[in-house]
């Protein structure tokens, strides 16, 4: 058997293998509620009016035979049942990934180890993270609720763990990466290296994974988004090769239009801007959006239907990556924790503290 973890006490014992199906179905249930979450929270849609889930197209209530994950979406063949739309599939999808990942997660720390408090913070982290990989690559934005839904996540987790040193400077190296990115990239290379999401993004997700998995996680994010990236700026120039062999001129207006750019950020504003967030007060400024005029800033507002900003093939959201590279270290802790200490051990002599 497994030894229990040497500093945080737990609340469910090692059970049977067969209770990952409690994981999967809690993570189905949890996906139906991020595809409401997903649609709704960058469109600024209220979550309580209306009360009740709705057709998109139609907007007919849906009652309970349309709610059921995954099978729901099945039993309709992918179709509304009032109006006949199609449903995009991202619906089955979701639900799925969060199942499958949260039966991995029970796996790991319910039934192959007894560690039941970190399995529920990392079932919590893991479903926001999935909500940001398809609003972010949707839209190109990771509203600030998610990304403070992070916090309190990860000080409750490390309150109970016993372990509030390790939020706080987990926190700080999320914060750090990815400012740092931005700031060698804004100052080296005069571009916007990362986008403000994506600090507020990492900063959440050191607080719950610690210095040591946060910096993995970053490590694992930068090498899915060049293999993934190059793939997909692959794909698209083809596309848009045959696309310009069939309507040269057209296709070459589209892409005059595609390729304007907006002026990089200042220093100072990047400087500034990245104090307020280490600062956390941009998680403040959900609750009161005037602190953000404490800066010389207006308070952001919800992503907007009638934006007609649209993205070149090379305008990739890192979002996704680094909630990818999260995912990964949340699943494989152990060995990814082990094998960096080993390593640093070998070429240092030193143990990571």
């Amino acid at each position: 058997m497994p030894p229990r973890s040497a500093f945080v006490p737990e609340f469910i014992p090692m059970l049977p293998t067969w209770t990952i199906l409690i994981g999967f179905v809690i993570g189905a249930v949890t996906g139906s509620f991020l595809n409401m979450l997903i649609y709704r929270l960058p469109r600024g849609i209220s979550f309580v009016k209306p009360s009740y889930s709705i057709c998109p197209i139609c907007k007919d209530p849906l009652d309970w035979r349309d709610l059921v994950p995954i099978f729901s979406w099945l039993s309709t063949r992918g179709k509304c049942r009032y109006c006949h739309v199609p449903i995009a599939p991202r619906y089955m999808y979701v639900e799925i990934l969060c199942g499958v990942l949260f039966a991995a997660l029970w796996w790991q720390y319910a039934v192959a180890s007894e560690q039941g408090a970190r399995m529920f913070a990392y079932m919590a982290a893991t479903g926001a993270l999935v909500a940001v990989i398809f609003i972010d690559w949707e839209l190109y934005i990771i509203p600030d609720e998610l990304n403070a839904f992070f916090l309190p996540i990860g000080a409750l987790y490390h309150l109970y763990a016993k372990t509030l040193p390790t939020f706080l400077w987990g926190a700080f190296a999320g914060w750090a990466l990815i400012w740092g990115i931005a700031f060698l990239g804004r100052t080296l290379l005069g571009k916007d290296a990362m986008g403000h999401g994506d600090i507020k993004l990492m900063r959440g997700v050191g607080a719950i994974l610690g210095a040591l998995l946060t910096g993995a996680s970053v490590i694992a994010a930068v090498f899915a988004g060049l293999i993934i990236g190059v793939a997909l700026i692959f794909i698209d120039k083809r596309r848009t090769q045959k696309a310009a062999a069939m309507a040269e001129g057209d296709v070459s207006a589209g892409v005059e239009e595609e390729l304007e750019e907006y002026p990089p950020e200042t220093i100072f504003h990047l400087i500034k801007m990245g104090v307020f967030y280490l600062l956390c007060l941009d998680v403040i400024g959900i609750f009161i959006p005037s602190v953000y005029r404490l800066v010389g800033e207006e308070p952001e507002e919800v992503m907007l239907e009638e934006d007609d900003w649209k993205p070149s093939i090379t305008t990739i959201p890192f979002g996704p990556y680094l909630a990818l590279g999260a995912i990964a270290c949340m699943l494989f802790a152990a060995p990814i924790q082990a094998g960096i200490e080993t390593y640093w051990a070998n070429a240092t002599g030193a143990n990571v503290r």
